[in-house]
Formats: C-alpha cells, structure tokens, sequence
C-alpha cells in the first residue's frame, strides 16, 4: 500500500489523459469508466470519497415511483426518462454489487379501496417501464397479510397494501468499492485533495488543475488533456473556477433522515408512505439494524449547514406516526443525517421538489471542462457512461464500449448470501460480526480478519456488543480514511446506527488512528475532542439533549 505522500508525489509527476474532480458516486463512477476503456485517470476528492450527498441517500435503488406519478400526471418527459433509465440501471447495480446490495419489498399502505386501485394501476406501469429489468411484479396484499408483515401498522381501517419490489444499498460502501476498484484497475485517486484553481493552453483549453492537500497544506499540479466536473453540489464552483462569471446553474435541496429502532417497525420490508404534509412521499426502511426514515425537502444554499433540526425530526415522526398504532417520540431517536441533493435548475423560480431529478452534460465550449450535473445515485453508472463518451469525442478518440455495465466490485466476485457462514467457520467469530463484515468488505474480509488473526487486540469489538471490529480501523487507513469521521460515519457505520454509540467509539478509533498515521498524543486528544463536539451538536440540533461526555 502506497502512503498518501507518495500517491500524491506519483499524481504530481505524470501526466493524465482524463482528471475527474469529485469523488462521489458519479466522479467514481466516471473514473472507473474512463480508466476501463483505457483512459489514464486520476481522481481527486476535495473531502472524504462518499464524504457528502454520495452517502446521505435514503439508501434505496429505485426507479422513483414518486417521479412516475409526475410523470403521468404532468405529461413531463424528463420524470419518465428518469423512471426509465433508473429502472434499468437499478438491475445493474445489484448485480455488480451483491454484497452492498439487495433487493427489497415495499409496501404501501392503504386504508381506502379507492387508494388501493389507483396505487395498483401506477405500479402496474412501473413493472411495464422496467420490462426485463424487472426484479418481480407488484401485487395486491390483504388486510391480514400487511399486518402480518408489518405488526405495529395502525389497523383501523387498513384495507391492505400494494407491495412492489425495489433495491437497497450501502451507499457509502458502494462508493469506496466504485474507488477500490478504480484502484485495482490501475488508477490514481486521492481524497482531501482540493482544486483551487486551472492553468490553461494559449488558446483558453484547461491544461492543468491547481491543487491543495487539506492535511499539508502542500500545493501542485495535475496535468490532464481533459477535465471532467462531477462535484454535485459543489458544481457551479468548479465551473466557475474554469469560466470567472460563468452563470449558475445548480439549486440545492436539503434531505434529512433519522433513524429509529427497528422494532418501531419489526419486518424485513419498507413502507412507502405516498403522500406527507408537503406533497412528497416518505419511506420507512429496514436498513443496518435500524429503521431509516426520510426525507425531507428545504431548499438551501451552497454553505449552508446540513444538519438535521428539530422541527425536520417533528416533521418525519408526524407522517410516519400516521401510520403506527403506538406513536414514535422524538426520545427514540438514535440517529440521523442530512445532505444536499444537487438539481439542475431548468424551470426558473419552482420549487425544488418541482425540479427534475434528470441530469445535465455541459461541455464548456471555451475551456473544456466537461461538467455533469444533477441526477440521482441509481443512474450514476450510465451518467458516467455518458461523461466518459463525451470525453472520447472531445479528446479526438473513437468512441469505445462502457465495459461498466457488467464489471463486478472489487469484493463481489465468489459472494453469495451466505458467504457469511465460512467466515464463521474459518475465523470462528460470532454470527453477528461475520454478517456485518461480509456486508462491508464482501469476499474481501478475510484481509480485515488476517489482521485480527495476527494482533488479537484488533479483533476486540469497537463498542462493546456492536459487531464492528478493530481490525476495521486499520482497513478504514488502507482505505484512505484520515478522520475519526470517515471511520465511523463511512467504513464502519457506527455513526449512522447511534451517535451515542459513535462517541463512545471515538477514543478507540482515534488512538488506532493515532497509530496508524503517526500522530501526536496532542493531535488524537484534539480529533478525539472535536468529534465528539461534533455529535454532540447533532444531537442538541435534533433536539435531543446529549448526555454529558467524560471522553478524554
């Protein structure tokens, strides 16, 4: 494993046919794409990989029933472009990530017959957009079936509930595997690495990007022949660093989601609730031991903070709690998030619920700079297929085939459900921690559990009775993570399952960090400290009264 000084001394002294800047789940995807069809790639991250909107989804593969109805009832093309090519992206991302991924039932509740036609009617045209990609058709559920599976359903009333089948992921994990597996096909990629600034040719094309390490402070150059923006959010950024004055062409809406104990919802399916305060739907889902529910939309600007309120948490439990027999209180909270979903503005002042989820590619007549924009995580694959077409054509190339349509992530090849079972077998370790490595680092945790194997304190949970080990620290390092932050927000998820249980973790992390980067008994007291002030905020802006933290 290269260090990160000498992954950036390497980025600093070549020269690069495609530089993707942004590594999300698009900017990944594109350098994946680019470096398959031969392209010599770097990628280059400003913050964490999946640090951003690219792990702040409701965690689901879908084709967007919501944008159907939109679709249909607004007679607006873009929304069913959407539908389309999601539903027929959907099928790839489970099948190229098995062990990030999974299929999922969703149910829809309804309480009036009239609710349960017209539901069954819209998912009847849903099966027919995504034709062969189909995982399995829609159908009608009884009164006594839906209580069945979903226990602590109000049942006044219910009729019974239209399910309808979907995708579920790791979105954090799927981005770093999109990265590794870049990685393994011979590509250089960098995170904390910030663009500040272009170098251009005589005659205005971009020929260099200026470039900071966040740690160092160091600064250089990134030669490449061509320069591909997929910073989301960030976009008009870029594209203003490229062209000074450049108009401005994203609108940021804010989505929140907390976390609740599962046995506010015990089943092994989501709930779809179809139509909340605002106009929008709300989903209930099963996900890492935990019921996620989300999400919001607010409008916000490009610094604006992203953490999840009080008022958002009132808001989430007041529509779900519409549906539970015994209502959820804010005290059951264990966690939450919040991140931007980047829109392409196209229809002026409307709301950004109005706005297309579709994406845009801009190819910068003057400098360049390829820039895609918008879009939603299921489609990223065939946006980045796009980008890496348009990048052929403006480098002069013939254009080749995507070979990402049928590329297995690095972990997939050899996984089954049950791949979990050797581990256990061969590593003798519990039930729970071989579940929840497979489901991280699939036919690769047995080189999380090798470092177990050879230093038993790394095989010692982080959080007593949790199933992530300290081994996993160590992978997180291998894996680019420098901040208490990227361990347990992104490699390990323990700040998603509870943010009380990510505070007591973080003395653990930061001193096997500590270890692992070389730093100062100062500087892990300081990381150690400033994490924990961070969860603390959440907490105090969800309303949630943090206890009072001894970490030392």
């Amino acid at each position: 494993m290269r260090s990160r000084e000498e992954t950036l001394r390497s980025m600093e002294a070549k020269s690069f046919d495609v530089c993707v800047i942004g590594g999300g789940a698009t900017g990944a995807g594109c350098a994946l794409d680019a470096q398959l069809r031969g392209l010599k790639t770097v990628l280059v991250e400003a913050g964490d990989f999946a640090g951003a909107t690219s792990s702040k989804s409701t965690k689901i593969i879908h084709g967007g029933v919501r944008y159907l109805e939109e679709a249909v009832n607004e007679l607006d093309p873009a929304e069913y472009h959407i539908v389309y090519r999601a539903l027929h992206e959907r099928i790839l991302m489970l099948k190229n990530g098995p062990y990030l991924s999974r299929s999922l039932e969703f149910l829809i509740p309804c309480f009036h017959w009239l609710d349960a036609g017209y539901y069954d009617v819209g998912l009847k045209l849903y099966d027919w957009i995504a034709g062969e990609s189909s995982i399995f058709p829609s159908h009608f559920l009884s009164r006594e079936e839906t209580l069945r599976r979903m226990p602590t359903l109000k049942n006044e009333d219910l009729v019974g509930s239209i399910a309808y089948a979907d995708g579920q992921f790791n979105d954090a994990g799927y981005n770093i595997a999109l990265v590794k597996t870049f990685w393994e096909s011979g590509g250089d990629a960098s995170n904390y690495l910030r663009v500040t600034g272009f170098q251009k040719m005589a005659n205005g094309k971009l020929a260099a990007a200026e470039v900071e390490d966040q740690f160092s402070r160091r600064k250089f150059l990134i030669r490449a022949q061509a320069f591909v923006n997929s910073t989301g959010p960030l976009a008009d950024t870029v594209r203003d660093l490229a062209t000074p004055g450049i108009h401005h062409r994203m609108r940021l809406s804010k989505g929140s989601h907390i976390l609740l104990p599962l046995d506010v919802l015990p089943s092994e399916d989501a709930m779809l609730i179809p139509k909340t305060e605002d106009g929008r739907v709300l989903f209930a889902v099963p996900w890492m031991g935990r019921l996620l529910v989300g999400t919001t939309e607010q409008e916000v600007g490009i610094h604006d903070d992203l953490c999840v309120t009080e008022e958002e948490v009132e808001f989430i439990l007041r529509q779900l709690n519409q549906y539970l027999e015994q209502p959820v209180s804010k005290k059951q909270v264990v966690s939450g998030f919040a991140g931007a979903r980047p829109l392409v503005s196209r229809r002026g002042d409307a709301d950004t619920k109005k706005l297309s989820r579709d994406d845009e590619l801009e190819v910068d007549a003057q400098t360049g700079l390829i820039s895609i924009m918008g879009g939603t995580w299921t489609t990223h694959r065939a946006m980045a297929e796009d980008t890496i077409d348009a990048v052929q054509r403006y480098l002069g190339l013939p254009l080749t085939p995507t070979l990402t349509r049928n590329r297995p992530l690095t972990g997939s090849i050899g996984f089954t459900p049950v791949y979990w079972m050797s581990l256990v077998r061969d590593y003798r370790i519990s039930e729970q921690t071989a579940q929840h490595l497979a489901a991280r680092f699939g036919t690769t945790a047995p080189e999380v559990l090798d470092l177990a194997k050879k230093d038993p304190e790394l095989a010692k949970p982080i959080v007593k009775d949790l199933a992530p080990i300290r081994a996993e620290i160590v992978q997180s390092v291998w894996d680019k993570a420098v901040t208490i932050e990227d361990v347990l927000s992104r490699r390990t998820g323990l700040e998603f399952f509870s943010w009380r249980s990510s505070m007591e973790a973080a003395p653990i992390v930061g001193q096997i960090l500590a270890e692992q980067l070389g730093w100062s008994a100062e500087r892990t007291r300081a990381a150690i400290a400033q994490y924990v002030d961070k969860i603390e905020r959440y907490l105090r802006l969800a309303g949630l009264a943090p206890e009072t933290s001894h970490v030392s």
